[in-house]
């Protein structure tokens, strides 16, 4: 889990942000007790006592408190739950048959996790009678005295009847996973007419104890079996395989679901509803789509890849997929990204897509998703982290799957983007705070789920890769795997696999990239006299709390020809120079050559040899670089060539990325230029290059592109006409206003936003019943956009006709499951105070009564 959002990544930073300036208060000198060191693990990295002066940096964290893995007295070794559902109060009626073993002493207790509840009945079972037992509970710990003490050669059962009601537990939530409530009813009552009825579960971190009894830890494991009673028009879904199925007398069905293989509590699923089911196979198991029906047509093109994945991951782990069926489920008003329940992940329902919103797609969307959830099945439910310090023991593995499938699938391209996207996600984080990656302490455990455990994690992972080569990283990963199968780890086993594959000790490389924090920031130089090349490597991060890195890295110095001279060097101190052989001055010494390090780099390097690096580089990045650093100068001849030259380049990203860097472009030839823009606005096979194409033409404020836009309205791809929607809703032709019309009533996500923007800004009262009709169709990730075009509406409009739309928003910016969509709907409550000074109370009382210390520091700032 969880596939952590990447539209929302600027959201969080900007929440991060706000948090970090919440912080700034002088911090205790006081250092952080060190965490418990595993073998040959180094402690979670504490800053020394700060001397008196010291600024102490703005992104590292306060003093957490220690989190150990949980003391396990009881194993869970089985849970069979009988569940049927009153969707009018929302409640879960279950009866769960528990099978306990005290771990090793003797236990006459047992504490179970128990959320909420309200319990019926407990029984010890026992051959041909059962007994009542006596127990405690306080609505989230169910401690129940067993009567005797029971041996760890003795399992035990215990019944529990009992009722879960969610919507009545606080509310809680994360960046990543926005609630805890463990249980979710969609529409219950059907009175949502654009939405399904639904019922699903979401586990992670520890919500399963908010609709069955347990203890919701990761260390622990458990077989499984669920049967679930519903109406007989429904579909379910559950881990494992269904064993029976059956109609009852009252007109509901009772599905039983069976899991063989032991999983952490935090993996068990059920989801409920009216799905279409496309069936798929690979090796004879089973592997199931299910979609809203309306989608049917199109699963096989979301999910169509499963099949390869699975073959992909098998042989390159080889460790065959370990479990005996694998479906996946998209679900409504889902609460993360997706989630790796075990043989039945759950994704949100924005992985569906229609036939035009396929024309849109590329590895950047739903394959990214599946890669990852999948890639779980082997790391976080076959081999599971034992505590959520070492989350990144599942996480970083689903990141860096998303980087292997791209170099397999698509080549080392699309894999290099991935890498970009992923290095720059993690550095972007890293303004706000920087932690270790196993993190032993910490304030939540949700806070766990964030860049690092995910982004910087797949990179180190990289770098480990690079480090030990192919052969030895995938041998030791499945040495890792079936050394633990089916059992709870943490970071020492990890490196003691690598260890024993390649016969080195590894601990530098695991204490600096696993259990300090930070990353290098590095400045290169390099100078030629007398056939060497000196180059020169100074670590300029701030070394009191951060450490002086070891770096295996490759340089590339070019002299002539196509072929660079490869070195392979090791920076060890914090200011280092090496000495490279070369017959002559060189015209590109590159530093990383293969980008794989971690790290903020600033290399000097001249135009020429930038402009060099660009026409002989080996990796995407490597072209991205050089036009990030240019793109400033583009009124010289050879640059504004070298753009040209990337807007034919056989990689869409380049295009795209050289469309943006072409902006109110002033350089030579511009109207060769302006035609070639033109061009890949009309023709180019990627509908985000024609989109990026038409966006960069509206830079050009002395341009005439209104048929070019007008034009574009009706593309194949909804990308590129909401991108000429978005253009002319600040200049519009004549005939705008009817184009726009015709197509308001688009299913499409990006259309819709971009319709809402052009209303924004060229509507009036006659678009106000379009906002509130088209409001339930809009995705849960776009709202907090649509929201501020909303806003924006209604400021055209007479204060009066406002109220439906001020109800709205309230009833969103109070009670909204995610906290960006909150977030969304009080900003644009606040555009509407100037013309209305009475809504100051209302914001001040949703401030006032707002629980999520993200929010509340945002709040703060305005």
């Amino acid at each position: 889990m969880k596939y952590l959002v990447p539209g929302l990544t600027s959201l969080l930073l900007l929440v991060q942000l706000a948090a970090a300036a919440q912080a700034t208060k002088p911090r205790s000198s006081k250092p952080v007790p060190k965490a418990p060191v595993h073998k040959k693990a180094a402690p979670a990295a504490t800053p020394a006592p700060a001397p008196a002066g010291l600024v102490v940096p703005s992104w590292l964290p306060a003093e957490a408190p220690l989190q150990p893995a949980a003391t396990i007295l009881t194993d869970i070794l089985d849970t069979k739950l009988d569940v049927r559902f009153d969707y009018k109060k929302q409640h879960l009626l279950g009866t769960a048959v528990l099978t306990l073993r005290s771990h090793f002493y003797p236990q006459s207790e047992v504490t179970l996790d128990a959320k909420g509840f309200d319990i019926q009945k407990i029984e010890l079972m026992g051959e041909g009678k059962s007994r009542s037992l006596n127990y405690n509970y306080n609505r989230r710990k169910l401690v129940i005295a067993l009567g005797q003490p029971f041996p760890r050669t003795t399992p035990y059962q215990l019944r529990i009847v009992y009722v879960a009601k969610p919507n009545e537990l606080p509310q809680g939530g994360s960046a990543a996973i926005t609630s805890d409530k463990g249980l979710y009813f969609i529409n219950p009552l059907g009175t949502e007419k654009n939405k399904p009825r639904q019922i699903w579960t979401q586990g992670e971190t520890e919500a399963s104890s908010c609709w069955f009894p347990t203890i919701d830890k990761p260390n622990q494991r458990m077989t499984q079996e669920i049967s679930l009673t519903v109406e007989k028009q429904f579909k379910t879904l559950s881990n494992g395989m269904l064993t029976s199925s059956h109609a009852n007398a009252d007109g509901t069905r009772t599905d039983t679901w069976k899991l063989t293989q032991p999983h952490a509590p935090y993996l068990a699923t059920m989801v409920v509803g009216d799905f279409a089911v496309v069936n798929d196979s690979w090796h004879g198991k089973p592997v199931d789509y299910y979609v809203e029906p309306q989608y049917a047509g199109t699963a096989r093109a979301i999910f169509g890849h499963t099949p390869e994945m699975l073959d992909f991951f098998s042989k390159k782990l080889g460790v065959e997929y370990p479990w005996e069926k694998y479906a996946q489920v998209a679900v409504r008003d889902y609460v993360s990204g997706a989630m790796e329940n075990t043989t039945a992940t759950t994704h949100g329902s924005t992985i569906q897509a229609t036939k035009r919103d396929l024309l849109d797609a590329n590895y950047q969307t739903a394959e990214t998703v599946i890669a990852h959830e999948l890639f779980h099945h082997w790391f976080g439910d076959y081999v599971t982290c034992e505590s959520w310090s070492n989350l990144p023991l599942n996480e970083s593995f689903a990141d860096y799957s998303e980087y292997l499938w791209a170099e397999y699938k698509y080549g080392p391209d699309e894999a290099s983007l991935v890498q970009e996207i992923k290095l720059n996600n993690y550095l972007e984080e890293a303004t706000a705070k920087r932690e270790p990656l196993i993190r032993y302490r910490y304030v939540n455990r949700e806070d766990m789920f964030d860049r690092h455990s995910y982004d910087k994690g797949g990179r180190v992972l990289h770098m480990l890769r690079k480090y030990v080569g192919d052969d030895a990283f995938f041998t030791a990963l499945n040495h890792y795997l079936t050394q633990n199968k089916l059992s709870a780890v943490e970071i020492s086993k990890l490196r003691t696999a690598f260890e024993e594959t390649t016969g080195e000790d590894l601990t530098w490389f695991f204490n600096q990239w696993f259990m300090q924090r930070g990353h290098p920031e590095l400045h290169i130089t390099h100078s030629y006299a007398n056939g060497q090349v000196a180059l020169r490597v100074q670590q300029t991060q701030d070394t009191l709390f951060q450490p002086v890195y070891r770096l295996p890295v490759s340089v590339a110095v070019w002299t002539n020809g196509n072929q660079p001279t490869e070195h392979r060097i090791t920076v060890t101190k914090a200011d280092q120079t090496f000495t490279l052989p070369a017959g002559q001055k060189p015209v590109l010494v590159k530093f990383d050559s293969e980008n794989q390090l971690l790290a903020q780099i600033d290399e000097d390097r001249s135009q020429d040899e930038l402009v060099f690096q660009f026409y002989h580089a080996k990796t995407y990045q490597q072209k991205s670089e050089v036009m990030e650093l240019l793109q400033n100068k583009t009124a010289d001849l050879s640059v504004s060539s070298m753009l040209r030259n990337a807007m034919n380049d056989k990689f869409w990203q380049v295009r795209r990325l050289a469309l943006d860097h072409l902006r109110r472009y002033r350089g030579p030839e511009p109207e060769g230029m302006r035609r070639d823009i033109q061009r890949l606005a009309t023709t180019d096979r990627s509908s985000r290059v024609r989109a990026q194409a038409i966006a960069t033409l509206a830079t050009f404020p002395d341009g005439n592109y209104g048929p070019l836009y007008g034009a574009a309205i009706a593309d194949s791809s909804a990308l590129v006409a909401a991108a000429a929607i978005q253009v002319l809703a600040k200049k519009p032709e004549l005939n705008t206003r009817q184009q726009v019309a015709a197509i308001e009533n688009t299913s499409s996500g990006p259309l819709i936003l971009a319709i809402a923007d052009y209303y924004a800004l060229n509507g009036a009262l006659d678009q106000y019943p379009w906002f509130l009709r088209r409001l339930p169709d809009v995705a849960e990730m776009d709202l907090y956009a649509y929201f501020q075009s909303f806003g924006t509406l209604m400021t055209h409009i007479p204060p009066v006709e406002r109220d439906k739309g001020i109800r709205i928003l309230e009833d969103y910016a109070r009670n909204a499951p995610r906290y960006e969509i909150r977030l969304g709907a009080y900003k644009s409550l606040a555009l509407l105070l100037p013309s209305m000074p009475s809504l100051k109370a209302t914001l001040q009382n949703i401030r006032e009564k707002e629980t999520d210390d993200r929010l509340k520091a945002f709040y703060n700032l305005m």
